[in-house]
């Protein structure tokens, strides 16, 4: 087979910047102007078409003015921002990633937007970068084409204060950073295989300057990792488990955040094969791998103060000869006994051994991704990820990050009864728990192999794939929850 180009080879770059002279000046091909609900008054005869009903400022909502008096550019985008009273940073970053979308596909190359006075602050500005470079992002790598459309540069338009430019550099970071997470999740699983995710890591690793490891076969088999490899086995494509260190210059506290993604290249359900109705979507399997590697990527350029490692286990679940059958009984690394009822249920297998390892390696608190259950999409739907945690402290950590950065999650019951799910006469546990709470029987799962370690584990079967394209988002990976998991590391404090 011939080697598949790097993923980054189909990523555009968006050129940014921010400009303090007055928006009028702005030379662009396209100015992107907010207009709010209720607020008839603003420039461009905003007056004018709020009374003809053609402008009303919803959400998403655009209106495109040429040859506008005035100004430098040389159209304006009144762009739908909603209720004044609602409008927040994570608003913003969904209508610039919309407005961006809206404008490139009319072949809109230099884009600029205006800020309202009383959001122009470091949060704004930032959101507003990040929301331009997720826009831009198309899944079209393997279209062969040449009607491709992409915005060439993204000016926010914003008074001159303190830690502007660092807002700059951080959304261009972060979006960044999502848009690689969401290159790796859309590779297709002939094209992306265990192998080439520890390339991907590795030439990540390399170029922002991160410590790699990739344990292959035989150093899992000497580490007892029975669980992992036993969902391997049913594959010609050899498993691996991908090590990714960030280490600060100088740590701020004795922390150590481990970052466990389920790396799951493709998965047929293995014996207990899937359905084939959708199976073709995953591919997104390893989208909680995939986002641990672009939190690394963002993390190595922002320097939080704690040591950061993510760990990325990564198989490809597949029905061959030697595969594990429902029955089977396998070891985790932990020394745990586990039944395997039904093979399609192998991301907690594989997390399982590398919940186990991270912790030997020092990591004094977790949080792992996964697309984990089709039960938490029925009890949250598309909206918000589940969250799961064994320690308050950690829960309400990872919450508030993620409420910081606009990513939904909602917290999931974890007692200890629902352990009886798991009972297996045969083994420790058994390693699903039936047709009732299947994610939270799922979560409980994996605390067995946190143990006391302080732990979140984030369900992002729902909101990993958006399965229509969205005003402000390609259809496909989301890049959850990317910006969570860097929040968490960058306001960490011991």
């Amino acid at each position: 087979m011939r080697a598949t180009p790097s993923v980054r080879d189909n990523q555009v770059v968006m050129q940014t910047t921010i400009e303090s002279k007055p928006f009028e000046q702005i030379e662009a091909d396209a100015l992107i102007v907010l207009v709010f609900e209720g607020k008839r008054e603003g420039r461009f005869r905003a007056g004018e078409l709020f009374d003809a009903g053609e402008l009303t400022g919803k959400v998403q909502e655009f209106t495109l003015l040429h040859h506008p008096e005035g100004v430098a550019a040389a159209r304006v985008l009144l762009a739908g921002a909603g209720k004044p009273e609602k409008f927040d940073s994570a608003e913003l970053r969904r209508v610039a990633g919309g407005a961006v979308r809206y404008l490139k596909a009319k072949s809109v190359k230099r884009i600029a937007l205006a800020l309202d006075p009383g959001q122009t602050g470091a949060e704004y500005v930032s959101a507003a970068i990040e929301g331009a470079i997720l826009g831009n992002y198309e899944p079209d790598r393997y279209k062969t084409g040449d009607d491709k459309k992409a915005a060439d540069s993204f000016v926010v338009v914003a008074p001159v204060a303190p830690g502007l430019e660092a807002a700059v550099r951080r959304g261009q970071v972060l979006g960044e950073a999502q848009n690689f997470t969401r290159s790796l999740v859309n590779e297709p699983g002939n094209r992306l295989t265990p192998l080439k995710v520890v390339e991907a890591a590795r030439q990540m690793a390399s170029e922002f300057h991160l410590e790699c490891e990739v344990l292959e076969t035989a150093q899992m088999e000497a580490l007892g990792m029975g669980a992992l490899l036993g969902v391997a086995q049913g594959s010609a494509e050899p498993p691996a488990l991908i090590v990714v260190r960030y280490r600060p210059e100088t740590p701020g506290g004795a922390t150590h955040l481990g970052l466990v993604g389920k790396g799951v290249t493709f998965d047929t359900g293995g014996i207990s094969i899937k359905p084939a109705d959708g199976m073709e979507k995953m591919k997104y399997d390893m989208a909680g791998g995939a986002a641990m590697l672009g939190a690394m990527q963002a993390i190595a350029q922002l320097r939080p103060p704690i040591a950061v490692t993510a760990f990325i286990p990564c198989v490809e679940n597949m029905p061959g000869s030697r595969a594990q059958r429902p029955g089977d009984i396998v070891t985790a690394m932990s020394g745990k006994s586990i039944e395997v009822i039904n093979t399609d249920a192998e991301g907690r297998l594989i997390l399982a051994d590398a919940l186990t390892y991270a912790r030997r390696q020092g990591c004094t608190h977790l949080v792992d991704a996964a697309t984990l259950t089709g039960a938490i999409v029925v009890a949250l739907a598309h909206l918000n990820v589940g969250l799961f945690a064994n320690d308050d402290g950690m829960r309400d950590r990872v919450l508030a990050a993620a409420k910081s950065e606009g990513e939904r999650m909602w917290a999931m019951p974890l007692e200890d009864d629902y352990k009886e799910y798991l009972k297996s006469a045969f083994a420790d546990l058994a390693n699903v728990g039936g047709r009732w709470g299947g994610a939270i029987t799922a979560a409980i799962f994996l605390k067995e192999f946190a143990e006391d370690t302080p732990w979140v584990h984030l369900d992002i079967a729902g909101t990993a794939w958006i399965d229509e394209v969205k005003p402000y988002l390609a259809k496909g990976p989301s890049g959850v929850p990317v910006r969570t998991l860097v929040r968490l590391a960058m306001d960490w404090k011991d």
